[in-house]
């Protein structure tokens, strides 16, 4: 892959780029990079075109300060894939708030998408009890750190978490949860109806942010849905089972899209 970048409204956009084929574009989430999917890439690649953002205001992306709000981080990714993926219908796989944004994207861009993979992740509301994502110390960040992935996953190091601490304070989660006021008209409870295109709901069975049942709403307000379990895997799935996701998503993209 290349890395480039790309003029938006809302500043120069970071993305990689390679391969031939289809396009796949991979979106990671709140707080992340385009190095979230560093362990899948590899096995993605063959037969196919990926684009690999950092989305507006994480990693080489800007803002570099100051509020992230839903408009700016759409604008970017917007500006990528018209520089990126400027002919055809191209396929979005987006965890977390990745998968809000394919949601959004998809909505206002039906024409240029062939299907959706949404993981761990989308556009409905949720309350998640007892989960700090912006923890104070480390045993904050420990308590949701564990929430995130599967028991039997091999424990985060207390200095990765320091640094989840170091960065809830200014990062990118930080300054996306400075606009949670204006995310209102970005939400779609009851409107899922009219996101008329394919969606795989590719899920970690053991996260505790977003659930197995939010996933399950999702399918059933979805016009053309279907649900795929991954055991032993949480929120952030391409991190933790990366074997696994990538063959999931593998054997996903395979096949035939969900039928309505």
């Amino acid at each position: 892959l290349e890395k480039a970048r790309t003029a938006s409204p809302a500043g120069e956009q970071s993305y990689f780029r390679g391969g031939s084929g289809p396009v796949l574009v991979l979106l990671h989430g709140a707080g992340d990079q385009a190095s979230a999917w560093s362990l899948v890439a590899p096995k993605l690649l063959p037969g196919r075109t990926l684009v690999i953002p950092d989305l507006a205001g994480h990693g080489a992306s800007e803002p570099k300060a100051g509020p992230i709000s839903v408009p700016v981080l759409l604008a970017g990714l917007s500006a990528v894939l018209d520089e990126a993926a400027p002919q055809g219908k191209v396929t979005i796989v987006g965890n977390s708030l990745g998968a809000w944004l394919a949601c959004l994207w998809a909505k206002e861009h039906p024409e240029r998408v062939e299907r959706l993979v949404l993981v761990d992740g989308g556009p409905l509301k949720h309350a998640a009890e007892g989960i700090t994502l912006l923890p104070k110390d480390r045993a904050e960040a420990r308590a949701a750190v564990e929430k995130l992935r599967d028991p039997g996953s091999i424990r985060v190091p207390d200095f990765v978490l320091d640094d989840v601490v170091r960065q809830a304070a200014t990062g990118p989660l930080a300054r996306l949860a400075a606009t949670s006021g204006e995310m209102e008209p970005y939400v779609l409870d009851g409107k899922l109806g009219g996101l008329d295109v394919p969606v795989d709901l590719l899920w970690g069975a053991s996260d505790q942010l977003l659930p197995l049942s939010y996933a399950e709403t999702m399918r059933s307000e979805l016009p053309r849905a279907r649900l795929a379990e991954l055991p032993r895997c949480g929120h952030v799935p391409e991190q933790e089972c990366p074997a696994a996701f990538a063959a999931a998503l593998g054997t996903l993209l395979a096949g035939p899209p969900p039928e309505k």
